[in-house]
């Protein structure tokens, strides 16, 4: 900790004598602070058991035995996030089963034990020689969670996770970050321990001084409050820690969206996202990869807004990257170099006002010399200015990037951007933060003069670089929904494309049938659909949409009281933005909550799927639950399934739970026995289906 504590004083001594006159403001970054925002992009594996069980969290049970990547190529994984941009790897090398991915000496559950290369593999070892032939940065993920030792729950358990730790961090190289999950349960006593987390921070440091430490407060970076890779469009990474834990002892998530204006230490926001709906692989995602312009927003949120952007690209069961996840990561390179190719604001003139006086360090023209280490700033005490770019001619344009000179602190509290058009200024955008980076998209603008308006700032606002892009438009995607009864419609946000489907499972050419209205698949089945513009010439991603029995005749035969307004026949109306809910209850003692539905036909039934209400408040989400089935809706004996929605609380989406065995019945229940939140007592549902396929 203290070699770490001197490399940060040093960072801000250099940055104070850098800067000559111009103070430091408030909490400041280290060098390797510094140096990880400037990464901005990097990927995310999970590889574990979870990989072939289909499961988010693993119960620690599972037999070692199943870990079986016959094609494990880390040198493939290292390959593809090179060439998709990215500048390092954090792999999930001990997840909540407490499978750890290299022989560890302090488990019995680990490759050594499994299939994979006859127990004698190390995946640790692979990927860090991989990463280091690559020219990429290396990180860990572990977490304190393990469903699978004896010892958790109990006081030794956490030297036995800092002798973990230590084994890792001693043995494959440098780590740039070290990636710690508040994820807390009980052990085999029912009960949860309460983690060390100096004891952590120390080893880690004592191995890896220049590690950037992960977790919702720190003391490196910090999560951004959801797993859809979105900060806040007003983010500052600073951040008030005292009295504050990782996990459920973390600030509200909105506080960690947001950070806190002149918080007490520098803990920029990892925006992590999965570039499928889970975390790990799973067959069922295959056509369900994020789309370009889907990446491009998370983009636009992450590192556009002051973070950096955490991409998990789960490695398959052959233990390679999947080849749509592949595709996907160069297409959307390819968007991202294009649209910021060109610097337009190279070829104008700069001017400023409030421009500090007698340093030549600062200087507006500094503001377009594509070096993050020069700077315009403005003199003590003065908190506006405005930053003019003049074009030698009409310059048309559609994204703006400011970056503060981050050393010095963060600044800027809101600014705004106007364009000349006939001689008066019109405003194109306001903003709050900026920080390290801050990306605004708006249409296309085509003028001579832009203003950069510093509206307010917590100190002399300190200014590296000003650009100006034109980035190409993307044809949407299209969306593919299904109404209640069974009817598909198929939508583009892109004006007047013209838009193909397919209904046998085959990819869309502009020889496929074309949409011109509603397809009816009352009793399901799999919708491929594709835009194009100019005869076909130009044409978007391809969307996926599989669906089972259409609830057109169903009906809720009983629920416990519903909250006003919260109708439930929502849950089963096709419109996943539509929910039901419960009624408040005062206490958890007034849990469990139920819906009961008629399907009005007898079906054999293979599982069901259950979508949480994901809207701006994600409120009464599910997380402990029972499936009954009955033939007459007054009989429903045990449960056909039962257990946890894994990581519902975080990553809310489509949970799909195969049955053992297939069930034949007309009526089915489920019953929320436990919320995903705790502070929640009532349950949500968005939608509810079967699978009978």
């Amino acid at each position: 900790m203290r070699k770490f504590l001197l490399t940060a004083g040093l960072c801000c001594s250099l940055a104070s004598a850098h800067a000559q006159d111009i103070a430091p403001y408030g909490a400041l970054p280290s060098q390797a602070q510094l140096d990880w925002q400037d990464m901005e992009y990097y990927m995310f594996i999970h590889l574990g058991p979870n990989t072939f069980t289909d499961n988010e969290w693993g119960h620690g049970d599972e037999d070692p035995k199943v870990f079986n990547p016959s094609q494990l190529d880390a040198r493939q994984w290292a390959r593809t996030a090179k060439q998709a941009g990215m500048k390092a790897i954090i792999i999930t090398a001990k997840h909540h089963d407490g499978f750890c991915l290299w022989p560890s000496k302090y488990s019995t559950h680990t490759v050594r034990e499994s299939s994979w290369k006859d127990g004698k593999g190390d995946v640790l070892k692979e990927l860090s020689a991989a990463c280091k032939e690559y020219g990429l940065k290396f990180g860990v993920y572990l977490s304190p969670w393990d469903r699978n030792h004896p010892a958790y729950g109990t006081p030794e358990y956490n030297q036995v996770f800092a002798n973990t730790l230590n084994e890792v961090l001693s043995s494959y190289g440098p780590v740039f970050e070290q990636w710690f999950d508040g994820a807390n349960g009980e052990g085999p006593n029912g009960k949860k321990p309460v983690y060390d987390w100096p004891l952590f921070h120390n080893t880690v440091y004592k191995n890896q001084p220049n590690a950037v430490i992960f977790s919702d407060v720190g003391p490196g970076c910090r999560w951004v409050g959801n797993e859809d890779g979105i900060a806040g469009t007003t983010n500052w990474a600073t951040l008030n820690v005292t009295g504050f834990t990782p996990g459920k002892g973390a600030p509200a998530q909105s506080v960690l969206n947001e950070g806190n204006m002149n918080g007490e230490k520098w803990i920029p926001s990892e925006c992590d996202v999965s570039i499928r709906p889970g975390w790990f692989y799973s067959p069922s995602t295959n056509d369900k990869v994020k789309s370009v312009q889907q990446l491009l927003d998370i983009y636009y949120g992450s590192v556009g807004r002051n973070g950096n952007m955490l991409l998990n690209v789960p490695v398959d069961r052959r233990g390679l990257i999947y080849s749509a996840d592949s595709t996907r990561l160069m297409e959307f390179r390819k968007m991202v170099d294009a649209s910021f190719r060109v610097n337009l604001a190279k070829g104008a003139k700069v001017t400023a006002t409030e421009t500090r006086k007698n340093n030549a360090k600062v200087n507006a023209k500094f503001l377009v010399d594509g070096k993050k280490d020069t700077y315009w700033a403005t003199p003590d005490n003065v908190l506006k200015g405005t930053i003019t770019l003049t074009f030698p001619k009409a310059t048309t344009f559609n994204r703006l990037v400011l970056q503060e000179y981050i050393a010095l602190g963060q600044r800027v509290k809101g600014f705004s951007v106007e364009v000349l058009e006939k001689g008066v200024f019109r405003e194109i955008a306001t903003a709050t933060t900026v920080g390290h980076k801050r990306i605004l998209s708006f249409p296309d603008v085509t003028t001579t003069q832009v203003r950069i308006n510093i509206q307010d700032a917590l100190s002399c606002p300190v200014i590296s670089e000003v650009q100006v892009y034109r980035a190409p438009g993307l044809l949407a995607v299209p969306m593919i929904q299904r109404n209640k009864n069974g009817e598909v419609s198929i939508t583009c946000a892109s004006a007047d494309p013209e838009l193909h489907y397919t209904l046998d499972g085959k990819e869309p050419t502009f020889k496929s049938p074309k949409y011109t209205g509603f397809i009816s698949l009352p009793k399901g089945g799999v919708v491929k659909a594709k835009a194009f513009l100019e005869k076909g010439k130009v044409a978007s991603t391809t969307v996926t949409a599989a669906f089972d029995v259409a609830p057109a005749k169903w009906k809720v035969i009983y629920t416990d009281g519903q909250a006003d307004g919260a109708d439930p026949d929502r849950a089963i109306d096709g419109n996943p933005n539509s929910f039901w809910m419960t009624n408040y209850q005062p206490d958890a003692s007034k849990y469990p909550h139920e819906i009961q539905v008629d399907m009005q036909d007898t079906l054999v039934l293979k599982g069901f799927t259950y979508t949480p209400r994901h809207q701006t408040v994600r409120s009464g989400t599910i997380y402990t639950y029972e499936f009954y089935i009955s033939q007459d809706g007054e009989n429903w004996g045990q449960p056909v399934a039962h257990g946890n929605f894994a990581n519902i609380a975080n990553n809310p989406v489509i949970q799909t739970i195969k049955f053992n065995t297939p069930v034949k019945g007309r009526f089915f229940r489920l019953v929320a026995i436990a919320p995903a939140n705790e502070n929640e007592h009532w349950a949500s549902v968005a939608e509810l289906g079967v699978i009978t396929k």
